[in-house]
């Protein structure tokens, strides 16, 4: 399957003093982008894990910087789960404007159990969905 895209327009607040988008703000478009293929793929973040008592905690993030996006540039977050693993699912984020690659990231989510923060084993039918993104 292709990976899950979302398009996200540089908004002004996002950008620093040379004009570009501060480089924490590109977590915040992976974080906005999972959020969007959980909305995608069940509906909401909320129908998939609260039913099971889970959430995700992000237990490794990075980002690689390739060229600059500016204010009001459109860039697409391609999304493609890389690795579902017992408790944890590895995501690899591509983002680019025109089709020009300026970053790259990979993100770590560990399922945790709301009551006491425990990792617990990814659900059949959620890690079933999942894998079609990869």
């Amino acid at each position: 399957m292709a990976p899950f895209v979302h398009r996200i327009r540089v908004r002004y607040n996002e950008c620093d003093a040379q004009g570009a988008v501060f480089n924490a703000n590109y977590l915040v478009y992976f974080d906005v982008t999972i959020t969007e293929l959980w909305r995608d793929a069940f509906g909401s973040y909320d129908i998939a894990l609260q039913k099971y008592g889970l959430d995700l905690v992000v237990a490794e993030a990075n980002c690689r910087y390739l060229a600059p996006a500016r204010f009001d540039d459109e860039v697409d977050v391609a999304l493609t789960i890389e690795k579902i693993g017992t408790t944890a699912v590895t995501e690899r984020y591509d983002v680019t404007r025109s089709g020009e690659q300026i970053a790259e990231g990979r993100v770590r989510h560990v399922f945790v159990d709301l009551s006491d923060g425990a990792k617990r084993p990814i659900p059949d039918d959620v890690r079933a969905t999942l894998a079609r993104y990869s």
